[in-house]
């Protein structure tokens, strides 16, 4: 049984070295080969000096160094911190500083994006190019070092771990300010892969396509899940939802998980000979429309469905069965394997049946907390409302802040959120991160970012705010779209004259949500 994440491979190097790990594009690896090089890239970074629990940033597109870094990090007793690839330098530089990252691995293009910001990373001593074409003196502290360096460098012994201690960050946007880091135990993620392999029933035949980005817990989980049964992995980074449909029967892809957006995408189309290889598709990131679900099972009858809820803080929590789609497909399900979900009213205590109250998930996939965040932490991660008779050391449960009521058969339903955080194309988006951009751009007075119902992105963001210059929303948006990345620029933006308050003097967001709800309905 596997204790530390990159013990994923290396026991199945053991079984079956032979057996194909990865896939991308024209090139394969076998677990042999995987867990050579993870070998090879652990002892590389412990020659650049990584020590114990330190962190390393990967700023990668999905490709098969992406995911040979996080198994190596691993492997070297450090801590992996994927960075999302859209994410623009700004956005770039408060992680890297936040989590006091060490070593930054990434594409020469990349460092080059990266260079106004890199030297104000004060923790930062050492940059890694993937392409190999960095020359020394790129930057005028960091280190520049090349993949083929690590890969030739001498064996280290690595440092000693063990299945509590802290694996990776994963960066999710909070309702307010800056994106929060999750901080995920060995533990957390080797509970969570053996769990969703258990219910998807996933075995070493599975070949599960990567399209999800490996910085959102649920695109990370493909990996770990595959890894832990002995499966293989197709690594794609997608330009047209066409391109997702041809890979499956290329490369005789048997998973496929999605998020809203795609899926109602992919409805549109043609499966053609999908059909033929394509034994389950999961869903999670936001609700599923039903005509969505309808279109698909349609088009691909062959395939189960699993309608599933997770947050980053619990990596996974609830799936729906396949045979239950047809009595309630507007049901999160119930609690994934070794998981407890419970529906509470503030004071803890638990709701009554159709009862609204607070989704609370306890058990070994509760994360660590925020990293560096004690109060954050202190106010999502919390004692779970029922305690173990005796002890004397509270259980932490996290409290998700998502709104859900319970059925009399156990069966939870999503209500809304507690907070206002925007859950667009899968992305959670805080408001504040994007007002904060719009107002650095000096071209607005106020301004206020919703997240406003929308047919295929499930919610889009609307940008409403008022301005004493002479600008259009045309000019906004385009300096938006210099400092965000694509999944956080407004789909919209309204310039009114005078925004709506509440008695506390603040942005009346409610009114302003209500005055604009319709507005992508045609």
């Amino acid at each position: 049984m596997p204790k530390q994440i990159h013990e994923l491979i290396t026991l199945s190097a053991d079984k079956s070295p032979d057996k194909t790990a990865l896939y991308f594009k024209k090139n394969t690896q076998n677990y042999g080969e995987f867990t050579q090089e993870v070998e090879k890239i652990a002892s590389g970074l412990l020659s650049l000096g990584i020590t114990k629990g330190e962190r390393i940033g990967i700023y990668l597109p999905k490709r098969l160094e992406t995911v040979s870094s996080f198994f190596a990090c691993s492997y070297a007793g450090a801590v992996f911190v994927p960075i999302n690839p859209l994410l623009k330098p700004e956005q770039v530089s408060y992680i890297l500083k936040d989590c006091n990252v060490r070593i930054l691995i990434s594409s020469h293009d990349r460092l080059k994006q990266l260079s106004e910001v890199l030297d104000s990373c004060h923790d930062l001593l050492c940059a890694v190019d993937v392409n190999n074409k960095a020359e020394t003196g790129m930057f005028s502290r960091i280190h520049m070092s090349h993949w083929k360096d690590l890969l030739d460098s001498e064996t280290q012994g690595s440092h000693n771990r063990i299945d509590t201690d802290v694996a990776s960050i994963l960066y999710t946007s909070g309702s307010t300010g800056q994106p929060k880091g999750v901080v995920l135990s060995h533990r957390n993620m080797i509970t969570g892969a053996k769990s969703v392999a258990e219910y998807l029933n996933n075995t070493p035949n599975d070949n599960l396509l990567a399209v999800l980005p490996f910085s959102f817990d649920y695109g990370l989980s493909q990996l770990t899940t595959a890894f832990h049964v002995g499966a293989s992995t197709t690594l794609m980074d997608y330009l047209l939802p066409r391109d997702v449909i041809r890979a499956i029967p290329k490369f005789g892809i048997t998973g496929l998980a999605g998020v809203p957006p795609l899926w109602n995408q992919l409805a549109q189309l043609d499966w053609g000979e999908a059909n033929n290889t394509l034994r389950y598709m999961t869903n999670s990131g936001g609700a599923m429309p039903i005509p969505t679900l309808n279109k698909l099972r349609e088009a691909v009858p062959a395939s189960k469905f699993y309608l599933m809820y997770g947050l980053t803080e619990a990596f996974r929590s609830t799936y729906l069965p396949p045979e239950e789609i047809d009595n309630r497909p507007d049901s999160m399900g119930k609690a994934i394997p070794n998981a407890e979900v419970m529906v509470v009213r503030e004071d803890g205590s638990p709701c009554a049946p159709g009862e609204p109250g607070e989704l609370v998930h306890r058990g070994s996939l509760v994360a660590l907390g925020y990293w560096n965040a004690p109060d954050k932490t202190a106010e999502r991660f919390k004692p779970a409302p029922i305690q173990e008779d005796g002890l004397t050391i509270p259980e932490i449960a996290v409290w998700s802040g998502d709104q859900v009521k319970m059925d009399e058969e156990g069966y939870l339903y999503f209500v809304s959120r507690k907070d206002e955080m925007i859950k667009t194309s899968g992305y959670r988006v805080s408001p504040t991160e994007v007002e904060e951009i719009v107002y650095g751009t000096g071209l607005v007075s106020e301004a206020a970012a919703l997240g406003l119902p929308h047919p295929t992105l499930g919610q889009a963001i609307t940008l409403v705010a008022t301005s004493e210059k002479d600008i259009d929303s045309e000019i906004l948006l385009n300096e938006c779209k210099k400092a965000l990345p694509n999944f956080m620029v407004p789909a919209h933006i309204e310039l009114i004259d005078v925004m709506p308050k509440n008695p506390n003097g603040k942005i009346d967001r409610k009114a302003l949500n209500e005055e604009y709800k319709n507005i992508f309905d045609n």
